[in-house]
């Protein structure tokens, strides 16, 4: 009777100890953001912040994230995609930036951060551009998208329609500004992804890497620009891009840095004060800085490779590097197996559209994919006529 209850004791306790470890083991699976969260394994940045990430800007590779995909209120950080919009506009011909902005009463109506436009007020799309990156103007943000859209809600579905084609999951705007409203946020993933967009237009990076400027300059009224991100003015090699707040969002800044040809995006949300802030970004900026570096494979505008066309007005299509492709490194690792790949069909046939995906580009090291990236092609070719078709066959056969 003794060792029976020796026994059963033993066993109890051995039981206890079973569901002690289970209970320990769902606690751990079921700790917030685990998972998400897998750089936080790393270096203890971001502490304060809600939401951080930083990100290399040429191949979009994560450095570190924390709740990187949990949507916030983005304040006027916002002010992002509106200037993503007009620049594209630009880019594409549907706006210069000489062309005149009219003030509507609406646009004057904005409180928060502005330039103090007035009702019927003119300024080029360029001086409007500059009160936004530098003095995060509300008018002009309404403004500019009343100009490129006719009204701020046909430009706002405009933002969410490219924020769908950048695949950002985790945004929605109601406004072009960031003023608080319902249902209007992103995340810091999505805000890095439209940061790297806009930051490869060389005017934005004139207007956010400045400290001040002026707009107005030669008239009675000259208004004095001070860059709401003062990590231009005390960070080296900060040239942007966007500071945020709101009393729902807190403290948020998406910051760009460029040191030794390796530019990295840095984004905070929800940080309890200025100080917190940009000291949090800056040690993103240091770390990535410290421990990483970018091996450069392909400059823009190389040609990479040539594309044979079936029956097409062109017979050939050069395949032309849209963009610097490199790999982020670890600083001392080696490099000597680094390599790239074209995936794609030797020929194609006619027509050919521009933009159309006609393959891929595959980066690895040794034997393993470090990045992939979608070709585009960079030109349309349309099918050849019947006489020039014959006109090649002839001529084939005399060579």
């Amino acid at each position: 009777m003794k060792k029976f209850t020796v026994t059963m004791l033993v066993i109890s306790m051995l039981l206890i100890q079973f569901a002690s470890a289970q209970t320990v083991m769902a606690e751990e699976s079921n700790t917030p953001n685990a998972a998400e969260n897998k750089g936080n394994a790393g270096p203890a940045l971001a502490n304060s912040a809600v939401s951080a990430i930083v990100m290399d800007a040429d191949s979009g590779t994560v450095i570190f994230e924390k709740n990187s995909h949990q949507k916030l209120p983005p304040a006027s950080i916002t002010k992002i995609m509106t200037m993503l919009l007009v620049m594209e506009a630009v880019d594409q011909g549907k706006l210069k930036l000489s062309d005149m902005v009219s003030t509507s009463e609406r646009a004057a109506s904005m409180g928060g951060s502005q330039i103090f436009l007035e009702v019927g007020e003119q300024m080029t799309v360029e001086e409007m551009l500059k009160g936004v990156a530098m003095a995060s103007g509300n008018d002009a943000s309404v403004a500019l998208a009343e100009k490129l859209a006719g009204t701020e809600e046909q430009f706002v579905a405009m933002m969410n329609e490219r924020a769908k084609q950048l695949g950002l999951k985790n945004t929605h705007f109601m406004n072009s500004n960031g003023l608080p409203v319902e249902n209007h946020y992103s995340s810091a993933y999505d805000i890095a992804v439209m940061s790297r967009e806009l930051m490869k237009y060389d005017l934005i990076r004139s207007f956010t890497g400045k400290y001040q400027d002026y707009l107005r300059k030669d008239t009675e009224k000259p208004f004095w620009l001070v860059n709401t991100n003062k990590l231009v003015r005390f960070y080296d090699g900060a040239d942007g891009i966007k500071t945020g707040y709101t009393s729902e969002a807190k403290y948020c800044l998406s910051a760009s840095a460029m040191r030794d040809g390796m530019r990295v995006i840095a984004v905070v949300m929800g940080a309890p004060s200025t100080k917190i802030r940009n000291a949090e970004v800056t040690q993103m900026l240091d770390y990535s800085f410290a421990q990483y570096m970018n091996y450069p494979l392909i400059n823009k505008g190389e040609v990479i490779g040539s594309l044979e066309i079936e029956k097409g007005m062109e017979r050939k299509l050069d395949i032309v590097a849209p963009q610097p492709y490199s790999v982020l490194v670890k600083r001392g690792s080696n490099t000597d197996q680094i390599h790239y790949v074209l995936d794609m069909d030797e020929s194609i046939k006619a027509p050919v559209i521009e933009g159309q995906p006609i393959g891929k580009l595959m980066i690895y090291q040794g034997d393993s994919l470090v990045k992939e990236y979608e070709l585009l092609s960079p030109a349309t070719i349309d099918r050849s006529n019947w006489w020039r078709l014959l006109k090649r066959s002839t001529k084939s056969l005399f060579h």
